[in-house]
């Protein structure tokens, strides 16, 4: 590939701007890509065994070209390793204090080869400035996301993990500003993989599940916000929503943070869940995604509105039933964990309960009345939910016989339609 004129000669001029003296010639052109670098090589070798190491063991008397196009960071963070050799001063920062670090060790710009030197430096920066704050620890996390596997070989992602998680669980605990959840935010930022070790290390230091929960409802509502927003079902169609890849990206983070939830099944608030299942039923995920959801909402399905349900069973738009199968194992699972509850609680208990299933009853019958107007829902999907109510949940049978005069009425519409 042809070099670029403007890049070069831009090269040139930085690089001139900073070698410490006009009086004595460069020998050596280091190349990084489509940038060159007229440099000193005892400026370079001074500090970078690597360099030294090229020019030792080079089959020609003279070197006096060097390729470093591998580098980490490219010609910019080159640009810096190389100030560092001339003794310039440049500024690190958060942002760019893991990729010098890669660079440092790519270069063996080591403490072991030369006191006070590059890998030193970021070291001491990281310690001492970007672990400080979890704003500082996230930025550097974030960088990292583009410097796997060097980032991980030399423990920088392990050592941002730790500060990070550490940082998360203390303002998580006892919040520096407001809101208390910012801290949430602040890790969203971060892709899938990183974050999901993060919050590991969140767990692995005692983070209680509303804590987590909090930062995978954040997260969630940052990466899928095509699908889920505000928990009510109502989600945000993108230009690349029915693309086959955007789904496939879409159905792989759902996945992994599904993943990544707490053990707790009441960690999360109900509408989150279902709002989250009829994403997993649109994105065609997992029946090992699917089926966790569902039983989180059926642990505590007495919480879930007819708003809840309806949310997992219409299209996005609202137009159509889209999926009635898992409301329904979601109802049958919860009925039978009440029935085999009820025959090892006290009598004095059982009222609770039957309260419980009181209120899911009365739910579900609400739900079918509102699901029997679709002229899709046939008989047997319908009678398939109502019978898993069992008949003394049911404190009065209304909303079922409203429900069922409603159907009666559309199917009757439609066959004169036909006729």
């Amino acid at each position: 590939m042809a070099a670029n004129p403007n890049r070069l000669s831009l090269a040139m001029e930085r690089t001139g701007q900073w070698v410490f003296s006009q009086d004595i010639p460069t020998d050596v052109i280091v190349e990084v890509g489509e940038a060159r670098f007229c440099l000193h090589k005892f400026m370079l070798v001074a500090k970078s065994n690597y360099i030294r190491k090229l020019i030792l063991e080079s089959d020609e008397s003279e070197l006096t070209r060097i390729d470093l196009s591998d580098i980490p960071g490219g010609p910019g963070i080159f640009e810096k390793t190389a100030k560092f050799c001339y003794g310039v001063n440049f500024e690190i920062t958060v942002q760019n204090v893991a990729v010098l670090r890669c660079a440092a060790e790519f270069l063996q710009m080591t403490d072991q080869y030369c006191d006070n030197n590059l890998a030193g430096r970021t070291d001491e920066f990281l310690s001492k400035v970007a672990f400080f704050t979890l704003t500082g620890s996230v930025a550097v996390l974030k960088s990292c996301q583009h410097l796997l596997p060097y980032a991980d070989d030399l423990d920088i992602v392990k050592r941002c993990i730790e500060a990070t998680s550490a940082k998360a669980c203390s303002e998580a605990n006892f919040p520096s500003r407001s809101p208390p959840n910012w801290w949430t935010e602040e890790l969203a930022v971060l892709d899938i993989e990183i974050f999901g070790r993060a919050i590991t290390g969140m767990k692995q230091r005692g983070a209680k599940p509303p804590t987590i929960a909090s930062a995978l409802i954040t997260y969630t509502e940052r990466w899928l916000q095509e699908l889920v927003r505000n928990h009510s079902g109502n989600g945000i169609r993108s230009s690349g929503f029915d693309d086959s890849d955007s789904r496939s990206r879409q159905r792989e983070l759902l996945e992994s943070i599904v993943d990544l939830f707490p053990s707790d099944k009441a960690a999360f608030p109900v509408n989150f869940l279902c709002c989250l299942l009829r994403c997993a039923i649109h994105l065609r995920a997992s029946t090992v995604c699917k089926t966790e959801l569902e039983k989180r909402i059926s642990a505590i399905l007495e919480h879930v509105t007819v708003d809840d349900l309806l949310v997992m069973s219409l299209s996005y738009d609202g137009e159509k039933l889209f999926d009635l199968e898992s409301v329904r194992r979601i109802v049958s699972v919860f009925m039978e964990k009440q029935k085999s509850t009820a025959v090892f609680t006290p009598v004095d208990l059982r009222e609770s309960c039957s309260g419980t299933m009181h209120r899911v009853a009365k739910t579900v019958d609400i739900y079918l009345a509102e699901i029997a107007a679709y002229g899709e829902l046939s008989i047997s999907k319908f009678n398939g939910i109502a019978i898993l109510i069992p008949k003394h949940a049911r404190k009065v049978d209304d909303d079922l016989y409203r429900a069922v005069d409603i159907y009666l009425k559309v199917k009757t519409q439609f066959k004169e339609k036909e006729i």
